[in-house]
């Protein structure tokens, strides 16, 4: 039976592409608007409808989904010229999966609500495989009867949808998962080079330790594509640089220090000075194995 609430799309890359691509699966009329058109033409032959422009996507649908880079790219294309807001209606819905400073979320959902539009910050893990997949985890921040009115669509790619709590909180739980995700990719990569700079086969040392207390989503997923000379994302590094960032800005505001994520954020500045901004967040290895001056 073919779905009725009218959904609308911005930002159509590795995440936003695949999630959009759920929704017209799961019978939803779908509006696609992205600024490459080749994303927007691929899904425009598999049935969405095309716009040029936030407020045009706005104007044909209940609730618009974003998916964008940063908080620059999410205000323009909420609250900017011929943007979302510009096309306010009765019952209008704003679902945000970007990852965005919290402050940022709350002010937009504050602007947002002034002009009668519920705003939703839902931010997603899983990476580009989970968005394939439609196994994606969903942090949700903002009204509780917004996002039950948006869960039907969220379902088409989410495995989990957790409410948080108010405006800001889904980011807020974002920025806590990148902390561990970061530190994650770090000590596997420390870990990795420390065993063969000691001459120790890596992959018996992943074998023997991922069983016991340091088992981990990245020990289980990430070696044996390190192993095999693989560093294509996933999730780029450049976007779980700017992510970390987010997270010490947000720090910065909370008045409190984070000193490990510190570290972190410097290994994954040092991956983007090397130009490898468009690998895998894994591939932070790299900046081990250069400091080591010892190869995987």
């Amino acid at each position: 039976m073919p779905n009725t609430l009218r959904i609308g799309f911005i930002g159509l890359g590795l995440m936003g592409k695949p999630m959009a691509g759920h929704l017209l699966k799961a019978g939803f009329p779908l509006t696609v608007h992205n600024r490459s058109r080749d994303a927007v033409a691929e899904l425009v032959a598999a049935g969405a409808q095309e716009a040029h422009s936030p407020k045009e996507v706005a104007t044909q649908s209940d609730i618009v989904f974003t998916c964008l880079p940063d908080s620059p790219d999410v205000e323009q294309v909420v609250l900017g010229p011929n943007g979302i807001m510009d096309a306010a209606h009765p019952g209008l819905i704003v679902v945000d999966h970007s990852t965005i400073k919290p402050a940022t979320a709350r002010k937009i959902a504050e602007v947002l609500t002034a002009s009668g539009i519920s705003f939703v910050d839902a931010p997603v893990s899983g990476g580009q495989l989970g968005a394939q997949n439609g196994t994606l985890t969903i942090m949700i921040g903002g009204d509780a009867a917004a996002l039950e009115r948006a869960r039907p669509a969220m379902q088409a790619y989410g495995k989990a949808i957790t409410h948080i709590g108010a405006s800001g909180a889904g980011q807020v739980a974002k920025a806590c998962n990148q902390i561990m995700v970061a530190a994650q990719m770090s000590a596997m990569a420390e870990l990795l080079i420390f065993a063969r700079k000691a001459d120790v086969d890596p992959r018996k040392v992943v074998e023997a330790i991922r069983g016991g207390a340091a088992q981990c989503w990245t020990l289980d997923n990430k070696p044996q594509r390190l192993f095999a000379g693989n560093r294509q994302p996933g999730f780029k590094a450049h976007m779980q640089a700017k992510d970390l960032h987010i997270v010490m800005d947000s720090a910065g505001e909370l008045g409190m220090p984070l000193p490990a994520t510190e570290v972190n954020a410097r290994l994954y500045d040092e991956m983007l000075q090397m130009d490898l901004g468009d690998l895998d967040n894994s591939a932070v290895i790299a900046v081990i194995e250069k400091m080591s001056g010892v190869a995987l």
